[in-house]
């Protein structure tokens, strides 16, 4: 395992780990009250950030609006990274569309079709985009 404090781009081997197919992010949110929320998720790795983004009004958006640290975890198996940070919100309707287009692009790639009608769908919605900076990463690559 590895870890270290940066507020700097993801390590090329941890950037290649989150950019395989069919990936999915846990992303750790905290509650009104306190407590944890942790919800599966989409996400993007952009510039040395994890990109994320999500129809307004759902709990994890709305927490992180209310208080910006997150916590986004990616399994494969016995490997994962961890990212936590504070995120940067990102309400721009144009981005926060093109965002989950590229999404919703990226995890239907074996189906273009589908991807389209996502996309469709998207643009009747309030997106936001929430941009995670490392500032502490965790990860086993090995397993």
């Amino acid at each position: 395992m590895t870890e270290h404090t940066a507020d700097e781009a993801l390590s090329a081997a941890v950037s290649s780990f989150l950019d395989a197919p069919g990936r999915f992010a846990t992303v750790a949110s905290v509650n009104p009250d306190g407590s944890p929320h942790q919800a599966a998720a989409w996400y993007l790795v952009r510039d040395g950030a994890i990109v994320l983004n999500s129809k307004v009004g759902r709990r994890w958006p709305t927490n992180l609006l209310r208080d910006p640290r997150a916590s986004v975890l990616v399994v494969d198996g016995y490997r994962w990274v961890s990212v936590r940070g504070v995120v940067e919100v990102d309400r721009d309707p144009g981005r926060a569309h093109a965002d989950i287009a590229a999404m919703a692009r990226r995890y239907h790639a074996d189906d273009p079709d589908a991807a389209e009608r996502q996309v469709r769908q998207f643009e009747t919605e309030e997106r936001v985009t929430f941009v995670l900076r490392p500032g502490r990463v965790a990860a086993d690559l090995e397993g």
